[in-house]
């Protein structure tokens, strides 16, 4: 059967870009639907906007420091609308970026919605095209029927693009979207409440990482309702009100929806999981021969560097010479609060229930910038070593700059270090960095669960 194309890949965010791009580089004839603007969650909706608007909570946090350095600041006040503007132009450039990375690839880029109807074949419109590997790479959305009413509510992508904010916000959800979103609007002025199930935010975080997120988020002005998931939302007139139970309500001018995401799979044609998510092998192939399917639509490591790196891998699999497959063993993460939290590896719960003895090395202070202005805020850092091995499994990190310091220590995680290599390391002084390379006794050695 001759094909119209070698790939057709189904959602232009950042992994169907790299997948699309890389399979071109080998060669193969490529085409890449969207029926969206070009270049996915994370450029326009997520990501990129949600970093620019964390940057411009913390200049406030960086204009009361200054005043503590000897810079004698005027009040200041955030003006949205100027930032709206800002990142509309910033994501409208990205956007373009894109779209020259396509078409300097040699990938056709097709506009519209498309689904499968098919072996090999695919529906745009009135259009039928054929491949012979299909690509779906069609990403996630916010979930909207988490709770009865909640539909009415804001999502993370309405939120980046509002003009203006609000008085009082209620933020529902205590996962990465929920914690970020609730740390930034505070700092920007609204008065911020956030609702969650569980005792701590971040469910899945290593414990330590989840205290040090309440504590910021309580120090920012944040009201915590741990434990109090909303029951169901309604309207009343110009508000929203929260049922928390049968006899407690509570009214907000605007509520954020922070419940989650789910994968974009409606009117695929594919058979989906209980999670609505689309399954797949550890080569990301379909049980529909020729189909495959990477990040977030198969809900498995929902991280933009694992769509990337899972479209690559998956092109190189397809038309290279050979390929490396995608390891999401240790793969870093970060919440981009104020001050952020960072992550590799797996928390001190997971790693006792695979089975590892551990030594637990932990350190928490105050760093040189605030405590020179009397400052509050604190830097906590936690390393996990299988106590046999002494193989270093995890580094968690809550406090300034943790992202950075942590994508860097990664690397060490993946060649395998050991406590050793991290004690043989001479620091870099004055840096909270050198913390890890300066903790030699452990707070505790912890038998594994099993």
């Amino acid at each position: 059967m001759a094909f119209d194309y070698d790939l057709i890949t189904l959602g232009a965010g950042s992994g169907g870009v790299a997948a699309s791009r890389r399979a071109a580089l080998h060669g193969a004839k490529v085409a890449i639907i969207e029926g969206s603007r070009v270049g996915g969650t994370c450029v326009l909706r997520g990501c990129v906007p949600k970093k620019l608007l964390m940057y411009a909570a913390q200049f406030g946090d960086g204009l009361q420091e200054a005043r503590g350095y000897g810079w004698q600041v005027p009040e200041a006040a955030f003006d949205m609308p100027t930032w709206a503007t800002a990142k509309a132009a910033e994501t409208t450039r990205l956007e373009g970026i894109y779209r020259q990375m396509l078409a300097g690839s040699g990938v056709q880029l097709v506009e519209g919605w498309a689904r499968l109807v098919g072996p090999h074949t695919v529906q745009v419109g009135e259009r039928q095209l054929t491949a012979r590997h299909i690509l779906v790479a069609t990403g996630g959305a916010p979930v909207r029927d988490s709770i009865p009413g909640i539909d009415a509510c804001a999502t993370s992508d309405d939120l980046l693009d509002l003009q203006t904010l609000p008085a009082r916000a209620a933020v529902v959800g205590g996962g990465y979207i929920a914690v970020e979103f609730a740390s930034m609007l505070a700092r920007l002025g609204v008065q911020v409440a956030l609702f969650y199930r569980d005792r701590l935010p971040l469910r899945g975080f290593d414990t330590m990482l989840r205290t040090a997120a309440a504590s910021a988020l309580q120090a920012a002005g944040v009201d915590l309702h741990p434990g109090a998931a909303p029951q169901r939302i309604q309207r009343d007139g110009g508000q929203f009100l929260l049922v928390l139970g049968e006899d407690r309500m509570l009214a907000f001018p605007w509520v954020l929806n922070a419940t989650g995401r789910r994968p974009n799979t409606a009117g695929l044609g594919l058979t989906l999981d209980a999670h609505g998510a689309v399954p797949v092998d550890d080569q990301g192939n379909t049980a529909v021969p020729g189909v495959c399917a990477i990040g977030d639509v198969t809900n498995r490591k929902n991280l933009t560097p694992v769509a990337i790196a899972e479209g690559r891998a998956l092109a190189d699999r397809l038309f290279g010479p050979g390929h490396q497959p995608v390891d999401l063993r240790l793969v870093a993460s970060a919440v981009f609060m104020l001050p952020p939290l960072a992550s590799v590896g797996p928390s001190e719960e997971e790693a006792l229930a695979a089975g590892h003895r551990l030594q637990v090395f932990e350190t928490d202070f105050r760093p040189m910038k605030q405590a020179f202005i009397g400052g509050t805020e604190r830097t906590a850092m936690k390393l996990l070593v299988d106590a046999d091995s002494q193989r270093v499994l995890a580094v968690h990190m809550a406090g300034a700059d943790a992202p950075e310091i942590v994508q860097s220590l990664a690397v060490a995680l993946t060649a395998g270090a050991t406590k050793a290599h991290f004690d043989r390391t001479i620091a870099m002084h004055p840096t909270a960095a050198e913390e890890f390379v300066l903790m030699r006794q452990p707070s505790r050695t912890v038998p594994s669960a099993g």
